[in-house]
């Protein structure tokens, strides 16, 4: 006997649209996620109630998903952190020092996105962290980082200064990491983004909002440096325009775009593929989220970076996929249903060629040299990666061994892709290391509540 008939990972919009289409075609489903709400990155905390103007229309959008989570077929579990997944599917999760092990007929990973780590010297100092990190705080806690230096690529930079504008907490500066001929490149891609208009008319917006605030900008930025001054701001200094820079603030946010957080998936044993333009490894799934394991589906950002409109289409198709597996709904009955999700999902991803040319990170952040540390859990350097590399470690997995780098207790999810980066500068061949249970640390007391072995 089944817990539910369907367990979804992640209550984020692919979680969210996954649970309603599924629950309104009669499953009973289980939801593990492990925020206080429903919402992930995108929405997070969006159905507190407490109403903030300066986080834009597009959060706000956000409470339609949550509210209508409230089905008799739904059950939420918060604060469960998901440790092992294995085939049934069976998915063993913690919730107040308490593990559990709960079974389905069907799984749905949606676990999302994680920013790409951005090392460079002094990416650890205080004072100094990711841009996604500061939205978390802004949305959960309403704290706004004041006289803040964004630095980095991508969208999320720009929607991050405007909400700081409309909060009357204007950034002070925009060191942004894009360059012309990354423009030009992206160009060919252009066409086919205006698919998109939409999105492409917000993004000019946000620019426009920037550039009447006087925000001071500056492109093509490289070699970051950040120290320490006497006063316990940040010197972060970088070249632009052929110049060196330097600007003081109390708080530095880092971004160089998200990649798909593949711990979960690793750890499954599903298959995963190099996506060259990304510069990340993602799980491969086909047209409905399907996996090369049997019974397990994954939506949204966790299989392949698409935004929050994108994630939400391929909730519902794998969604209808299910309840068509599950003898539900005819097939007939789930590609009639498909239409207007598979528009959605065609129309959101038209935009990510251009966005991922356009703001490609650069090889100073892929690959870094010298002294940068890379594994901030056991300080690792590049050098000391590429000194493994020089004694004979030919993969991550040998890395590890010989440096450390990955067993903290981040469990490498913010040294992981960079180590595979300097692998692949160095020659060495930087595949994906299968993910380990458990998937994220627990106590031995969580370990000893369960209730029966793990094998």
């Amino acid at each position: 006997m089944f817990d539910a008939d369907l367990i979804i990972i992640g209550a984020g919009p692919a979680g969210m649209a996954a649970a309603v289409t599924a629950a309104q075609g009669g499953l009973r489903v289980l939801m593990l996620d492990e925020q206080p709400r429903a919402g992930g990155q995108i929405y997070r905390n969006v159905g507190n109630g407490k109403a903030r103007a300066w986080l834009g229309k597009d959060y706000a959008a956000g409470k339609v998903l949550v509210t209508v989570l409230d089905h008799p077929n739904i059950r939420i579990e918060f604060g469960a952190m998901v440790w092992r997944v294995e085939t049934g599917p069976r998915v063993i999760w913690s919730q107040g020092g308490i593990s559990h092990i709960s079974t389905a007929a069907h799984l749905l990973l949606a676990g999302g996105a994680q920013e790409r780590p951005m090392p460079f010297a002094g990416w650890t100092l205080p004072g100094v962290m990711p841009a996604g990190a500061a939205q978390i705080l802004m949305k959960t806690a309403g704290l706004l980082p004041r006289d803040a230096v964004l630095a980095g690529s991508g969208p999320l930079l720009y929607l991050i200064a405007a909400q700081m504008i409309d909060a009357d907490a204007p950034p002070k500066a925009l060191v942004e990491t894009q360059t012309r001929a990354m423009l030009l490149r992206a160009l060919p891609h252009l066409p086919r983004a205006l698919m998109a208009l939409p999105v492409l008319v917000k993004g000019l917006g946000l620019l426009q909002k920037i550039s009447a605030a006087g925000v001071q900008r500056y492109t093509g930025a490289a070699a970051f440096l950040a120290a320490q001054t006497d006063s316990g701001d940040i010197a972060f200094s970088f070249t632009a325009g052929g110049r060196r820079q330097q600007l003081e603030t109390p708080l530095l946010l880092t971004h160089q775009g998200v990649i798909p957080a593949t711990h979960i998936s690793r750890a499954a044993g599903i298959g995963h593929r190099w996506n060259d333009r990304q510069q990340a490894f993602e799980p491969i799934t086909g047209p409905w989220g399907r996996t090369d394991k049997a019974q397990i589906h994954i939506a949204g950002d966790g299989a392949g970076i698409g935004g929050a409109d994108a994630a939400q289409a391929t909730g519902t198709l794998a969604a209808l996929d299910i309840l068509h597996l599950s003898g539900r709904i005819s097939e007939d009955n789930r590609d009639q249903r498909s239409t207007a999700p598979r528009a959605a999902l065609t129309r959101a991803r038209a935009l990510r060629p251009f966005l991922d040319t356009a703001y490609a990170p650069l090889p100073e952040f892929l690959a870094p040299t010298g002294d940068t540390i890379i594994c901030r859990c056991e300080e690792i350097t590049a050098a000391d990666i590429r000194q493994s590399v020089d004694e004979g470690a030919n993969g991550p997995r040998q890395v590890k061994i010989a440096t450390r780098a990955g067993m903290g207790p981040c469990q490498g999810r913010m040294c992981e892709v960079t180590t595979r980066g300097i692998l692949a500068a160095c020659g060495a061949p930087p595949g994906p290391a299968r993910a380990r249970s458990p998937i994220k640390p627990i106590t031995l007391g969580e370990l000893a509540t369960l209730q029966e072995p793990v094998l």
